[in-house]
């Protein structure tokens, strides 16, 4: 079988924050900065958690109390880096898939006295098979990885 390589998406970002601010906002203060429309689950979202350890949780609650999970913490290491497995299959109908394993790193720079830069990268996207090539337009278009970053830039500044 022949698979066609997908590119990792990157996006990075300065933020006016220390690092270890920066890492608390993006792990801690995921409900004041992602885009609530950006759901799996039938109820809307009223939170969304990242457990702060390996091996932790990432999911979102919705208003009802139900909880959908995204994927898992692969490394937490703060304040420099987090790595999530990112286990949401994508087509017609978003899921979570317990067996796909895309992995989200995203690491925090201090760049200069209270600025951080944020170093965002999306791999292993070919793992989505079919739907790699058109989840990576989306993952990569401007109300994608760039664009929730801009809205987490915003709530740390």
């Amino acid at each position: 079988m022949n698979t066609v390589a997908i590119a990792p998406i990157r996006k990075s970002i300065l933020v006016n924050a220390a690092p270890e601010r920066a890492f608390k906002v993006f792990t801690e203060g995921m409900t004041r900065w992602w885009n609530k429309q950006y759901s799996i689950n039938a109820s809307p979202i009223s939170e969304i958690v990242v457990e702060a350890r390996a091996e932790g949780r990432w999911f979102e609650r919705g208003e009802d109390g139900s909880e959908c999970q995204w994927g898992k913490v692969l490394a937490w290491e703060p304040p420099s880096r987090v790595l999530l497995a990112w286990q949401i299959e994508t087509g017609e109908r978003w899921r979570f898939d317990e067996s796909l394993v895309t992995e989200l790193e995203i690491r925090f720079i201090a760049d200069g006295e209270g600025t951080t830069r944020v170093e965002l990268e999306h791999r292993n996207l070919d793992r989505l098979g079919d739907q790699a090539a058109v989840a990576r337009q989306i993952f990569d278009s401007s109300d994608g990885w760039q664009g929730l970053l801009d809205r987490f830039a915003q709530k740390v500044d």
